[in-house]
């Protein structure tokens, strides 16, 4: 069974203020698909130091949704972005999917 997202972490922080968690995912709703998108622009450039740059960034997202396995595959493949590698980019991409239809649901 693959990884899923989860709001423990964001509940945690919380301290049961659903306002708060909400204007949280409100966030992670508003600039995930962005991200996603300069994601796989860039990767389409070949443009390897900015996805790695992207990927960086999206990487606490991961974190922040409980997935400590999609956290530390994005640190690997970042360093692999900046070897000009795309190792683990379709690895990368089920987790982005993943977190897509989870957002979704909000």
């Amino acid at each position: 069974m693959r990884e899923q997202p989860n709001l423990n972490y964001i509940k945690e922080l919380s301290g049961g203020d659903k306002a708060f968690e909400e204007k949280f995912m409100s966030i992670v709703k508003t600039e995930f698909p962005i991200e996603k998108e300069e994601y796989l622009s860039y990767l389409e450039k070949k443009d390897y130091k900015t996805t790695s740059e992207i990927v960086h960034k999206m990487k606490h997202k991961f974190s922040i949704l409980g997935m400590q396995q999609g956290y530390k595959l994005a640190v690997e493949y970042e360093e692999n972005l900046k070897k000009d590698s795309v190792t683990l980019q379709d690895n990368f991409l089920i987790v982005l999917q993943t977190i897509e239809r989870y957002i979704k649901t909000f």
